[in-house]
């Protein structure tokens, strides 16, 4: 079979297949249909080893509240109408998961129906069309925000309320994004110094894996930046080599996570640090700080000491709550449990232990320790 990057074999699926379906069977059905769920393809960044699994023609309908008793109908009439296969892959799937592994045999198809506020809800425990407190973006992982703005919606007719509802979670209101920020610029500031200490004393493996959680940060950092979503760990770094400017972070990176000796790890990261510390001055949320690598007191090793940069976005931070709150960012930026991140009635719960942000929505449109 050859392959069709899934949004536009989910696209066409819909166009050619379940659209025909819907108007011949449900003629007048208001319905919205796209792909919004998970999955490589929802990024553009599928390719033919993605077939192996989770993978196939499918799409997702949504219809308003008033037609939710409706859904047994669609899926029933869906079973009965779909054909068994579309650009020669089938449309039945077998095993447990979204989709499972393709099957021709299989008795599932890919098409979820779902009632979108209930849909919403069940996916980031909110509906966005009803406003996006701070409290909402605090308690999303950016990776369902990459889903639920990426993808596709193949059609609108619920008055472009799915539209709508992407539209509210494009990005931060300004300050959740220099606290989300400043968070990151933390994290940096309570690791940056560590990989010399730890070279230092011969731990040349410690010393890669703190750098490789600094390179983390410095990648997510820059995503959110260039105002774009950070995706799970899979498809981190690919994003992020897609940034307009990203090259000398990438090649500063790839130093600093190479085969060479301390003196090269260290030039490497904290070359990424001053650069991406240069990206947060451009955005013009605080007042520039111009970071520029310092010794880290009177240890032999070079860092960007990024609690100034950190510093000067909290300083700018205008919300009372905000600034009250610990300076832990969003909930992925202080968790990274995959069976927490997926569900969103765990993260919230996480989140909402914290001190409490105000839950007004936004309109649509130093040295280390002993040692």
């Amino acid at each position: 079979m050859t392959f069709v990057p899934g949004l536009t074999l989910g696209r066409r699926f819909h166009d050619e297949v379940l659209a025909p379906i819907l108007r011949r069977r449900f003629p007048g059905l208001r319905y919205a249909a796209g792909l919004l769920d998970g999955g490589s393809e929802l990024l553009g960044l599928d390719t033919a080893r993605s077939t192996d699994h989770d993978w196939g023609p499918r799409a997702q309908i949504f219809v308003a509240a008033a037609d939710a008793w409706r859904i047994p109908r669609l899926l029933a009439a869906l079973d009965a109408d779909l054909p068994a296969d579309f650009l020669g892959w089938p449309t039945r799937f077998a095993g447990l998961g979204r989709l499972g592994v393709v099957d021709p045999a299989g008795v599932r198809h890919g098409v979820k129906i779902d009632e979108l506020v209930g849909w919403w809800r069940d996916r980031l425990g909110f509906d966005p069309a009803a406003g996006v407190t701070t409290a909402d973006w605090l308690a999303t992982p950016t990776q369902r925000l990459a889903e639920a703005t990426g993808g596709e919606v193949f059609h609108d007719g619920l008055d472009g309320a799915l539209t709508g509802a992407r539209r509210a979670l494009r990005w931060y209101p300004d300050d959740v994004w220099r606290y989300v920020l400043a968070a990151g610029w933390t994290r940096v500031a309570q690791a940056e110094h560590l990989p010399g200490r730890c070279a230092e004393v011969g731990d040349d493996v410690g010393s890669r894996v703190v750098t490789a959680g600094l390179a983390r940060d410095v990648m997510r950092l820059g995503l959110l930046l260039r105002r774009c979503w950070p995706p799970y760990d899979k498809w981190l770094g690919t994003v992020f080599g897609r940034l307009p400017g990203a090259g000398p972070v990438v090649a500063a990176l790839a130093d600093a996570l190479g085969p060479g000796d301390w003196p090269r790890r260290e030039d490497g990261l904290v070359r990424a640090l001053e650069t991406v510390a240069a990206w947060t001055d451009d955005t013009g949320l605080a007042a520039p700080v111009r970071a520029r690598p310092r010794p880290f007191h009177r240890r032999p090793f070079l860092v960007l000491d990024a609690g100034r940069v950190a510093a000067a976005l909290h300083a700018a931070v205008t919300d009372p709550a905000l600034r009250a709150r610990p300076p832990v960012g969003a909930v992925d930026q202080f968790v990274d449990s995959v069976d927490l991140l997926t569900h969103a009635d765990r993260a919230r719960r996480l989140a909402g232990a914290l001190p409490v942000v105000p839950d007004v929505p936004d309109v649509p449109d130093g040295p280390d320790g002993p040692g």
